[in-house]
């Protein structure tokens, strides 16, 4: 029971907007993890928003707590409240309305912006306003450690993806001897395997996960665990995925489905004698690149392996929907495709409401899956806007790789974005949990609760939020980003996700709540700058993401500082604010 029962419409209004916050981290974060893995054609956007919800529920509920600590505790002085914990509750409420309508202005016009720096600015304008600018920690045990991390991040992340993208470059993409090169693409994938699961056991066991009670294992055991799970799962590899790659890709094997995989072991010893002939018209991959693929003389592309692009994706519907043609359960998708006119979009979304009740429930979850209809490749390419400027002549200045190479790096690229969006559920859930941990905390203890943990219904409740978020607007968000900024494919996606991925394990060790929006965008520059070619990155798209990184903080913290000053210092009976 509450102990401060006299502000639960308080608490009511931190619970509505740190919803709104979770919801809107999903919205604009989630795309640094998933933009490249769409991008590149290694994962479906809908195959992309199912991981995503698994892998940032998991990163939220199991690790989140950790740098929750650092923003609920760590940006302002919380002991300077010890007296009058009902003001860190208003304090902290105003720093979720801040930053949530800061994200959701943000969002809606397709902005990525940092949640971090928001709730940040949020929370160091709140605390202005409630205690001076005594009350905020400057120093490098709070601010001054963040704000460099917003420069750092950015930068280790470029540095880590290029060299990882370099590796893969001279050592496998750019071999003239295409056995060769695919060879060495197979011997790679079981140590980038090995890599990247090393990676996410680390974010867990790696003092990462008071919910599961981690924090006391030894220094050996948790050095066997990171290196156990990463072996396992490069044995895994070995016995599975190398043999149905090897057999798929080097003995050109057509008839190899998805779901032979699990054959793996027995692929070894099976004769490559007996392999049909594959059928004129059948592509042995996708093509990768479809849709971007503007030849130059110093393409490298193996002419066999051209493709048309695949138009699968791009079904569109044109103005003939009507009523009738929507009422039904099989077609009322149509209403949330990219090609419905908005004008009829709504009139027949509030006509179905009106005259089909019994419907609603499916309506509704085609409100919240929404976003899965979104042709995102097609609106980066041919959505001309301001940012956009010459892709055809940006994305030429890049190589395009054979697409056998770059169907071995679609796996390993699909690994990479499950493990950068656990360490994003990991870290940036905080963003909406430290504060409302903060505000539920004071309502019901009336005490400020500084050691206190954040509680696990608070981390699920925003990871439930954010997934949905991430699910009905995220594709606003992830249309920026990928081929916007540079050529995407799984190479070098499976770099720009890779780096981003151990900056922000590292950041969440620490417990330094750094910015996934940063070290994406840094890794995704430093990447495209391997072409040698300053030409090969879309510069205007850079400098729109750091005008919204500009003003996100100043922005937040005005809304939330003038937000709670007025609270605060109103005109009332008796003077000064008296919220205790």
């Amino acid at each position: 029971m509450a102990v401060l029962q006299q502000f639960n419409y308080i608490f009511a209004i931190a619970m509505i907007f740190g919803f709104l916050d979770a919801f809107n981290i999903g919205a604009n974060d989630v795309a640094n993890s998933w933009a490249s893995s769409v991008s590149s054609r290694s994962l479906k956007y809908w195959q992309a928003m199912v991981l995503a919800a698994i892998c940032e529920l998991l990163g939220a509920v199991l690790v989140g707590s950790r740098v929750s600590d650092t923003i609920k505790n760590k940006i302002i002085d919380v002991s300077l409240f010890e007296d009058d914990p009902a003001v860190l509750l208003l304090t902290m409420t105003c720093a979720l309305v801040g930053s949530s309508l800061w994200l959701t202005f943000a969002t809606l016009i397709g902005l990525p912006v940092s949640t971090t720096h928001s709730i940040v600015g949020g929370i160091i304008g709140a605390g202005i306003a409630a205690k001076s600018a005594s009350s905020v920690v400057w120093g490098w045990d709070g601010v001054a450690q963040i704000i460099a991390s917003w420069f750092i991040a950015p930068l280790l992340s470029g540095i880590l993806s290029s060299v990882v993208f370099l590796i893969s470059k001279y050592g496998v993409l750019e071999i003239k001897d295409f056995k060769r090169s695919l060879k060495n693409a197979l011997l790679l994938g079981p140590i980038l395997t090995l890599i990247t699961f090393s990676i996410l056991t680390m974010l867990i066991v790696w003092k990462g996960s008071p919910s599961l009670n981690l924090d006391d294992l030894s220094q050996g055991a948790t050095v066997g665990s990171i290196l156990g799970v990463g072996g396992v799962a490069m044995v895994i590899y070995t016995l599975f995925l190398y043999p149905f790659y090897r057999r798929k890709l080097v003995y050109e094997d057509w008839t190899l489905r998805f779901y032979d995989v699990w054959k793996g072991p027995m692929l070894y010893f099976q004769s490559t004698n007996n392999i049909p002939p594959i059928p004129e018209g059948h592509n042995l991959v996708i093509d990768y690149y479809a849709g971007r693929r503007h030849e130059t003389e110093t393409s490298v592309q193996d002419a066999e392996t051209h493709i048309e692009p695949d138009k699968s994706t791009s079904d569109k519907i044109d103005g003939s929907v009507t009523f009738e043609s929507v009422n039904s359960n099989n077609k009322w998708a149509d209403l949330f495709k990219d090609g419905c006119p908005e004008g009829m979009r709504t009139k027949q979304f509030w006509g179905v409401l009106a005259k089909s009740p019994a419907q609603w429930p499916y309506l509704l979850w085609q409100i919240l899956i929404h976003g899965w209809n979104r042709d995102v490749i097609n609106s980066q390419v041919n959505d001309k806007d301001m940012l956009s400027g010459d892709l055809k002549k940006m994305h030429s200045k890049s190589k395009y790789y054979d697409n056998r190479i770059e169907h071995m790096y679609s796996f390993l690229q699909a690994l990479t974005a499950g493990t950068m969006s656990f360490a994003h559920g990991a870290n940036d859930i905080a963003n909406a949990t430290g504060p409302l941990s903060a505000v539920y905390i004071a309502w019901t203890t009336n005490t400020i609760g500084s050691k206190a943990d954040t509680p696990l219904w608070i981390l699920g409740y925003a990871g439930v939020a954010l997934v949905i978020g991430c699910w009905t607007l995220g594709y606003k968000i992830m249309k920026n980003l990928g081929n916007k900024m540079i050529l995407q494919s799984p190479s070098r996606g499976f770099a720009i996700e890779l780096g981003a991925a151990v900056t922000t394990v590292m950041a969440t060790q620490l417990a330094i709540p750094v910015s996934t929006t940063q070290s994406a965008v840094g890794s995704i520059v430093f990447v495209g700058l391997c072409n040698k070619d300053v030409r090969s990155v879309n510069w205007r798209m850079v400098i729109w993401c750091y005008f919204g990184w500009f003003f996100t903080l100043p922005v937040a913290g005005l809304i939330a500082g003038l937000l709670n000053a007025i609270i605060l210092h109103a005109p009332r009976e008796g003077g000064d604010y008296q919220l205790s």
